[in-house]
């Protein structure tokens, strides 16, 4: 994963992490009113620590967002393009990694259905379900990492 970088994301980064998250194939279809108009602003990426996966040439692959006061990875998202590649787990690697250096003892995370396995394959333990609310139709997986 030598080629990959994890940095801070900036303002800037907000158009092309939106067009990642809109274009997800993982909401396509059932799940598509989830990130319908969806953005990641300017303001959200300098007020919470986001963290982007580029390659050599600042493509971007793949980004997390952690919020530190409740304690809860609130985005994730790795580019169709890039799955398969480690991007994944390079985030989530990362993420633990601030999360201890902020003194959190533990992440929530309320996944996508479909992201629920590779939570898991990342270290996250399942908690409970998140029931249907607001213009989500399904339940969720609450999941948790715990910081060691």
């Amino acid at each position: 994963m030598s080629e990959f970088t994890v940095r801070r994301a900036v303002a800037e980064d907000s158009k092309r992490l939106t067009r990642l998250v809109r274009s997800s194939r993982a909401y396509r279809v059932d799940y598509g009113a989830m990130v319908e108009g969806y953005q990641v602003g300017g303001a959200y990426i300098e007020h919470h620590p986001v963290f982007v996966a580029v390659d050599a040439g600042d493509r971007v692959l793949g980004f997390y967002a952690l919020l530190l006061d409740e304690a809860e990875l609130d985005l994730a998202f790795v580019a169709d393009s890039a799955q398969g590649l480690g991007i994944g787990r390079l985030l989530m690697e990362h993420m633990t990694g601030q999360a201890r250096a902020a003194g959190l003892t533990a992440v929530r995370v309320v996944a996508h259905p479909p992201a629920e396995e590779f939570y898991l394959r990342t270290g996250a333990v399942r908690t409970g379900t998140v029931p249907a609310a607001g213009r989500i139709h399904w339940d969720r997986p609450e999941l948790r990492y715990d910081i060691a």
